[in-house]
């Protein structure tokens, strides 16, 4: 016969309620402590990675961009008229000097506007030729009034002469005396206004032919004009060089062709005068300035050259700088040659220096993985970067002679503050 026994239920009871609360006590416990364990160092590849150590001395500045090799003088040929393009001369890449013809144009305008221009030149100068006869029949008219005058007068002058020696005996009276005195001195007034006469017709005579001999030179210079512009239907290269183009940037030149006035016909340059154009990027270009030093790298040579001209305008976040050559080109070097230049901006003495880091930016303060525990692991640290060059960086604070740090880019460990190096 079984007894029951209560009180060795609620032990029971009592225990399984001790040992819940303790699994949930050891739980939270644990939970707890792995909760304020920081997170595990992860690995990185050590051979994947670009390290360098930070020394101290002289920090050569230098910016590097890319470009091509441009001819110092290109020239560019434009139409003078409008025209329809009648024949191409000579094609892009042959040698051409100041006279070659390079393509050839026709418009009847051009021409007629000179033929009429050339017979009102013709005309005017018929005229002028009319002109001087004319004159000239006046004068002589005008000369032979001047000399009947003067005739008229002298005759008039010897009968005053004899009637005055007559009235002084007696043998004429008075009144005729006064008669050939007053016809003498009329004549002698006639005479006066003759000769004045001759002189006005003169000077009238040299203002119409200045007048007449200014219309044609204006003629002639219309005339002119038009010559050149009939010639300038022949498009002539104009400088010494190689054709490298005809037609503007984006439609080549064909026969057929209508052309407007002004319109970019050719492009003419002397490959044997280059310079190198490079393009740096606006925030590194600041510091450029003419004459300093520079190198290109042709791919078949470095030439040292220097600078003289730095762009003002920013184009899609570069600068356009224009590189002088100090040396003779290599072999092979010619227009549109795709080129590096480097540019030295300073010499920086006794600063601290390392490898430029993949986000190494001027003045800014960017943090860096240092290599610690013997190089199996590396921390980050926040360091203050100065001037830059194209391949390294000066340390303004952060690190000090001898640091190791890694250079390549550790964005993906950001979030880290160690990482393991294998």
């Amino acid at each position: 016969m079984d007894i029951p026994r209560p009180d060795q239920a609620r032990k029971k009871r009592r225990r399984r309620i001790a040992a819940v609360l303790g699994g949930l006590a050891i739980v939270t416990l644990i939970t707890v402590g792995l909760s304020r364990l920081k997170p595990a160092a992860p690995p990185v590849e050590r051979g994947s990675l670009l390290f360098d150590t930070v020394k101290r001395g002289q920090l050569l500045r230098q910016v590097r961009g890319n470009g091509t090799l441009v001819p110092q003088e290109i020239r560019w040929i434009p139409t003078i008229n409008q025209g329809r393009v009648e024949r191409i001369v000579v094609l892009p890449g042959a040698r051409v000097t100041a006279d070659t013809i390079l393509v050839v144009l026709s418009n009847p305008d051009v021409v007629q506007a000179a033929f009429d221009a050339e017979s009102v030149v013709k005309t005017s100068e018929a005229d002028l030729a009319n002109l001087r006869v004319q004159l000239d029949s006046q004068k002589l008219t005008q000369r032979a009034a001047v000399a009947t005058a003067r005739s008229n007068f002298s005759s008039a002058k010897l009968d005053l002469e004899v009637n005055d020696a007559l009235a002084k005996g007696g043998l004429i009276p008075a009144i005729t005396l006064r008669q050939s005195q007053a016809k003498a001195d009329e004549l002698a007034s006639l005479l006066e206004i003759e000769e004045e006469r001759l002189k006005i017709s003169a000077d009238a005579a040299a203002a119409q032919i200045i007048a007449q001999e200014t219309k044609l030179a204006q003629l002639r210079a219309q005339l002119e004009l038009k010559h050149r512009q009939v010639d300038a239907l022949n498009i002539r290269a104009g400088v010494e060089g190689v054709l490298q183009r005809l037609g503007d940037f984006t439609n080549p030149l064909q026969e057929g062709q209508q052309l407007p006035a002004g319109a970019l016909v050719a492009r003419v340059a002397e490959p044997a005068r280059l310079k190198a154009a490079i393009k740096i990027a606006e925030t590194q270009a600041k510091d450029i300035q003419l004459d300093q030093v520079a190198e290109i790298d042709t791919r078949n040579g470095i030439i040292p050259g220097h600078v003289i001209r730095v762009d003002p305008a920013v184009d899609n976040g570069t600068v356009t700088v224009d590189v002088a050559l100090d040396a003779p080109l290599p072999k092979g070097a010619r227009p549109d040659l795709s080129v590096d230049g480097t540019i030295e901006l300073e010499r920086l003495q006794d600063v601290l220096f390392v490898g430029r880091p993949v986000q190494g930016q001027p003045e800014s303060l960017i943090g860096l993985f240092k290599v610690t525990d013997g190089g199996r692991g590396a921390q980050k640290v926040q360091v203050k970067l100065g001037h830059t060059s194209v391949n390294s960086v000066e340390i303004i604070q952060g690190l000090q002679i001898g640091d190791q740090i890694i250079l390549s880019d550790m964005s993906q460990w950001d979030s880290f503050e160690k990482v393991r190096l294998n």
